[in-house]
Formats: structure tokens, C-alpha cells, sequence
């Protein structure tokens, strides 16, 4: 259990990028489903303005689903974010952050 704890919070203070090499944000913390021992969701800070804008409002965070993740390295990689959340908000008429 403890290499677990320490593989979790290592994630903490990592930069992630989209798998295009686009910089999301920074990780300030994790979501974890306890029952299942599992990380679902990445609370990212100092989000990219331009990816974010008229979605998050300033100074606030968002959460990226664990799912999204493809590598995790020196740096975190992540699907596309800017195709799902252009996708997402077409789908549903609404913003996604």
C-alpha cells in the first residue's frame, strides 16, 4: 500500500500535456475512488488560458477523468483535450471543464 500512496501523490506538481503536445495544466491533486483503490481524476491548477477560456473562470481548476491518461513520465500525456472538450461541447450544446 505505501508504494501505492507514494505513486499517487509523485503525480501531484506534474505538468500534463495533451498527447499533441498542447500544456493542459499542473497537477494539484488527485480523485480517488477509495472502494476501489483507484485514481479517477486528475484537479489540475494553472490551467492554459487559451484551452480553457470561457470555460473555467479565472484562478479556478478543473478535473481531467483518469481515463483521458495514456502515459505517465516525467510529465503526464493525456488524450487530446482540446478535440474532446470541442467534441463534448458539441454534443451537449454546453461548456466542459
Amino acid at each position: 500500500m505505501q508504494s501505492t500512496a507514494d505513486e499517487i501523490t509523485s503525480l501531484v506538481g506534474r505538468e500534463v500535456y495533451s498527447n499533441n503536445g498542447v500544456f493542459v495544466g499542473e497537477v494539484e491533486d488527485v480523485r480517488l475512488d477509495i472502494d476501489s483503490r483507484s485514481v479517477t481524476g486528475l484537479a489540475l491548477t494553472e490551467l492554459n488560458g487559451e484551452l480553457f477560456r470561457n470555460r473555467v473562470q479565472s484562478g479556478e481548476g478543473a478535473i481531467v477523468p483518469y481515463r483521458w491518461v495514456r502515459a505517465v513520465g516525467d510529465v503526464i500525456l493525456i488524450n487530446d483535450v482540446i478535440e474532446r472538450l470541442e467534441s463534448d461541447e458539441e454534443d451537449s450544446g454546453e461548456a466542459v471543464a
